[in-house]
């Protein structure tokens, strides 16, 4: 695991080409001849009209917006320095009817919602994209947008783990939710509040929050060393709770069934957390626990082709792959190893060098991965993010990925990574931008509640549940909100895409789709800056 000073090497190399540039700057005459500073303003226009030429998307720009949609999903009172402006307070109630205080957190997608996996998982991801790319997002000047989007759910966490056994999952309820269309300012639906617990067990999501908020502590350790510690003490308490209190949430929480249903079970989630945890506090109990729980819980037994807020085998294997390389670990190293293995097949999968075609990831005629109908960019984008992080692990240890089909070297990992990352950006045969708001055509018809009825800041008049299918549902013009930043489920099969409110599998946003993207938008713009800089060093 890269630490927050990480990536020294990359940096120095960034200062002394910023140094070249100094010292060509320097060495110029004062008063140089007309023609001479003609010349040289065209050569340097020549290079980077080159470079925009063949990098045309705006990473700066997807980053910001990327932050940004995590603002259009919050629950609770909203700070002073709220920037999504169409948004209002919501879901100052929640818990109140069971005795809590559950106000806060994010609505998952397009409805009203608070459930608990899937935002445990974006806040995971959020903070391994910090851990892994802090430096490239700092000097991006993004960082403090990305310490608040997880701030916002490890605070609700903090609230909803009322005691040690005990977890808040989930406030609201799918099925009254989803009979109304409603901005979350009116919502009359259920806040019904459900938890796990002793008798009601639920393995996969604590597990899956402790590792969000084990992760989280790593990110606030040098700058907010008492909330980073506040955070751990939660993880660890979490984890022990879910692992001596074994079963899957969505049988003790019912109504999740329909919505986030735990497929893959809670194994995963348990080896996921004790991974974090290691990370964390370097305690060699939860490494043991990776080691010793791999083959029963199906660490190094799975060979997984997707990685998601239900399954985490894949983040599982590449965290342990990481791990082999350090001489502390070498004790370990038949297990470590067997867990890479895996981690390699998921990765070869998605590069299609996997020797049986039936184990690669399908791809679009366009080349966008595809895994399924519903939701397909959620894919994309945890993808993007495991082969990057592979490619620079694999590049500082001056490794290939071998793979069934041929060798694969770190430079066309991530080549390919970032072709998946343009395609979502525009590079694609719809030239749409699947990041609302970005470039100059966008999903303007996105299956949002919020964004597509008037601004509660604007008309604070009550629309009522009927009222929002009635009068803004079904209305063929555009959202009056722009959903800016958010990442929708993407096209079909053939890259087709429906731009339709209705069209929910296509054209409703998640917040862990765009949750795996900020880091990678971050390492985009570093390396997209670096190469610029290196152009006009060697002029």
């Amino acid at each position: 695991m890269v630490g927050l000073g990480g990536k020294e090497g990359t940096m120095e190399k960034k200062m002394m080409v910023k140094q070249q540039l100094n010292n060509n700057h320097q060495n110029t005459p004062r008063f140089a001849p007309h023609s001479t500073l003609l010349l040289f303003s065209a050569a340097v226009f020549a290079i980077l009209a080159t470079t925009a030429a063949a990098q045309p998307f705006d990473y700066a720009d997807a980053l910001t917006k990327s932050l940004l949609y995590f603002e259009s999903q919050r629950s609770g009172r909203l700070p002073y320095n709220q920037r999504v402006t169409w948004r209002d307070h919501s879901g100052l109630t929640d818990g109140l009817e069971q005795g809590v205080d559950l106000v806060g957190g994010y609505y998952d997608a397009g409805d009203h919602v608070k459930f608990g996996l899937p935002m445990a998982f974006t806040v995971t991801m959020l903070s391994w994209g910090i851990i892994e790319f802090h430096d490239e997002i700092a000097i991006a000047g993004e960082l403090e947008h990305a310490l608040e989007a997880i701030k916002w759910g490890t605070d609700y966490f903090i609230k909803a783990h009322t005691s040690p056994n005990v977890l808040w999952a989930e406030v609201g309820d799918g099925d009254t939710d989803h009979y109304c269309w409603q901005r979350p300012e009116d919502m009359t639906t259920s806040r019904q509040a459900y938890k796990i617990d002793q008798s009601n067990p639920g393995s996969d999501l604590a597990g899956e929050t402790a590792a969000a908020m084990a992760a989280a502590s790593i990110v606030f350790k040098k700058t907010n060393a008492h909330y980073s510690h506040l955070l751990l003490h939660h993880a660890q308490e979490l984890f022990e709770f879910g692992d001596k209190y074994r079963g899957k949430y969505d049988g003790s929480v019912t109504v999740v069934k329909n919505y986030y249903a735990s497929v893959s079970g809670y194994m995963d989630e348990l080896l996921w957390a004790a991974l974090w945890l290691y990370e964390a506090t370097d305690k060699e109990e939860y490494l043991k626990y990776v080691v010793n729980n791999a083959d029963a819980f199906g660490g190094i037994g799975w060979a997984i082709t997707e990685f998601s807020w239900d399954v985490k085998y894949a983040g599982v294997q590449i965290m342990a792959s990481k791990l082999l390389e350090k001489e502390k670990h070498k004790q370990h190293a038949h297990i470590l190893k067997q867990y890479r293995s895996k981690a390699e097949y998921y990765l070869c999968s998605c590069l299609n060098k996997n020797n049986d075609t039936t184990t690669n990831i399908d791809r679009t005629p366009g080349g966008l991965l595809y895994i399924r109908q519903w939701n397909n960019m959620q894919y994309v984008t945890t993808a993007a993010f495991l082969l990057t992080i592979y490619s620079e692990f694999l590049q500082d240890l001056n490794q290939n990925l071998r793979c069934p089909a041929g060798t694969v070297d770190h430079e066309e990992i991530l080549s390919f990574a970032k072709s998946q990352v343009d395609y979502i950006l525009g590079s694609n045969p719809m030239n749409m931008s699947y990041l609302v708001g970005y470039g100059s055509k966008y999903p303007t018809k996105v299956h949002h509640r919020g964004a597509s009825i008037v601004s509660y800041r604007e008309n604070k008049g009550f629309i009522g549940c009927t009222q929002g299918y009635d009068h803004w549902y079904n209305r063929a013009e555009v959202n009056p909100n722009v959903l800016v930043g958010a990442v929708v489920g993407g096209p079909d099969s053939e890259d087709n895409f429906w731009d339709q409110r209705d069209n929910y599998m296509q054209t409703e946003a998640c917040t862990y789709n765009t949750a795996p993207l900020v880091g990678v938008l971050a390492k985009l713009l570093q390396l997209e800056e670096n190469h610029e800089l290196e152009l006009l060093a060697s002029y």
